[in-house]
């Protein structure tokens, strides 16, 4: 359970640590739970949005859905969206890669990738009717996580000192690794239920993690926290997108 809590302290806004007393150790398996993390923030962001839709324009329901998932998370994704494509963008060798990423200040090429992920989730979301909209972010959060968690199955953390946070992340073991799948995709089966042809929807995250992870292999030699949030929200909007497509080519709409 301490492990369990270490990944919502981690990763939301939740005051756990006033609560529960978590030994360093326990938060270098917390990667097995990140899924499970996306339970929280996307059923809250699913619930508020499909409530909201019954009273308020869709495109309102969709922002005012979003702004609270990022109090409840406290941006830490965006974040490490806005880092990953200052790095990537800017740097020219991993050395200027990861110092950029490293710094605090955001660059042209984070506010690019910031504005392109807000309109592209609003515009993808506010397309959808509420019920699937909200079964599609119920989704997609847990599963764009355990495809992001994956980063540290596959590749060594990229800086030699260390995280800046002094985690480091144990690779998960098989058992580890199937109880993370198992959290990642328990919310995928309403949306099975809705239109079993969606699920093939889960082909885009996974892809872009292969892209992702070949990206930083070749690049940095590895991955960084920074990399795992730009990972987890670059996979759920392919998911999401993903998702659109199938509902056009099908005349699911």
């Amino acid at each position: 359970m301490k492990r369990i809590a270490a990944a919502f302290i981690l990763f939301t806004r939740l005051p756990l640590w006033k609560f529960v007393d978590i030994p360093e150790k326990a938060y270098s398996t917390t990667v097995v739970f990140w899924p499970l993390t996306g339970w929280l923030t996307g059923g809250c962001t699913a619930i508020l949005l499909y409530l909201l839709a019954m009273a308020i324009p869709m495109v309102a329901a969709v922002v005012t859905a979003i702004i609270v998932k990022l109090l409840l998370t406290g941006a830490l994704h965006e974040d490490g969206l806005a880092d990953f494509c200052d790095g990537f963008g800017g740097g020219r060798d991993r050395e200027s890669i990861l110092r950029i990423m490293k710094d605090s200040h955001i660059g042209t090429y984070g506010v690019i990738g910031l504005i392109c992920h807000f309109i592209l989730l609003v515009g993808m979301l506010s397309s959808l009717p509420p019920l699937l909209a909200a079964t599609t972010i119920l989704a997609a959060d847990p599963f764009a996580k355990f495809c992001a968690s994956q980063l540290t199955n596959i590749l060594p953390y990229a800086r030699p000192e260390g995280a800046k946070n002094r985690i480091s992340y144990s690779r998960m073991t098989p058992w580890q690794f199937m109880l993370n799948l198992a959290f990642g995709a328990i919310t995928l089966f309403p949306l099975g239920l809705a239109k079993p042809s969606l699920l093939l929807g889960i082909i885009s995250p996974i892809l872009s993690l292969l892209v992702l992870t070949r990206m930083m292999k070749g690049r940095i030699c590895g991955y960084t926290g920074d990399c795992c949030g730009a990972t987890y929200l670059i996979c759920e909007d392919s998911m999401i997108f993903g998702i659109i497509v199938i509902l056009g080519i099908c005349n699911l709409y």
